[in-house]
């Protein structure tokens, strides 16, 4: 760890990949409490992969890989969305429909491009935090104040979405707009963190903070603040390992979010209490 520390700041890729870790749990750990109380795990799964579709695409037409599978993603996250709400189709079906034709055109167009090799998919499909840039770092920065700013001013709304729309669309709370802006911020941040920690690993790094902190608390209030916290922990913790041990970055951030998982619940067994009911938000607060 130490000597992780003490390069962190003479080299310019581990200084950027410190602040993409930093800014990537911030925004996985808010948006993946949205995703895992609204239970959407396997909705991110499908935007995740489907954004393989877009990558394959714009490497096929020399553009860039992240503006493609940025595309890609957003038209999913709405597509699945619209499917869902509008009842056309059954949202699981889209989900699996759009996971499964993403990855199925990217594997097309990355196999026509001329002089493809396996190796330019790596670090989109297990994550290359070392090639992230100083413009990445940048987008992320953008992006998580912007989710930070909405947190402050929309928590309750996006709370009460989460967990039991009718109750908040009787409320007077647009549900149908805040599901799409908060698919689209899903979309954004899913495409964002893939240099970090890739196509196949990235939903351990929006589920498993959530995960952990709900084994202490049900609060949506607690489980905002604390995943992103335990997501940056693990992010930073998971780096430093990597670049000491020289493994890959994404597996050492899963490996260190499970054992932490894995402690958690160990610690926390004793407390369980068999058949309690979680309450809602409006229980608590109406």
């Amino acid at each position: 760890m130490m000597g992780f520390f003490s390069d962190l700041f003479q080299y310019g890729y581990l200084t950027n990949a410190f602040a993409a870790c930093i800014l990537s749990g911030i925004t996985c750990g808010i948006i993946g409490t949205y995703v895992v109380c609204r239970r959407m795990v396997f909705l991110a799964g499908g935007i995740t992969h489907a954004s393989f579709g877009g990558l394959g695409i714009a490497f096929y037409l020399g553009t860039n890989p992240i503006g493609g599978a940025m595309l890609f993603a957003i038209l999913s996250a709405l597509g699945i969305e619209w499917a869902g709400s509008s009842g056309r189709i059954r949202e699981d079906s889209a989900i699996g429909i759009i996971w499964s034709v993403g990855m199925a055109i990217g594997a097309l167009f990355m196999n026509l491009r001329p002089g493809y090799t396996s190796g330019d998919l790596s670090a989109y499909l297990f994550g290359s935090i070392i090639t992230v840039t100083r413009s990445d770092v940048f987008a992320l920065a953008g992006l998580t104040l912007t989710i930070l700013a909405g947190a402050l001013l929309w928590l309750r709304p996006v709370m009460y979405v989460a967990f039991d729309r009718d109750f908040a669309r009787s409320r007077g709370i647009p549900t149908r707009i805040i599901s799409y802006l908060m698919a689209v911020l899903i979309a954004v941040t899913i495409v964002l963190s893939i240099r970090i920690m890739g196509i196949v690993l990235l939903i351990s790094l929006l589920t498993m903070p959530v995960v952990i902190v709900n084994t202490l608390s049900r609060s949506y209030r607690i489980l905002a603040v604390g995943a992103p916290v335990v997501a940056v922990a693990g992010n930073v913790a998971g780096l430093a390992a990597s670049y000491d041990f020289e493994v890959p970055p994404g597996a050492a951030i899963i490996f260190i979010l499970t054992v932490a998982l894995i402690l958690v619940k160990l610690l926390t067994l004793p407390k369980i209490t068999l058949g309690r009911k979680p309450k809602l938000p409006h229980e608590n607060h109406s």
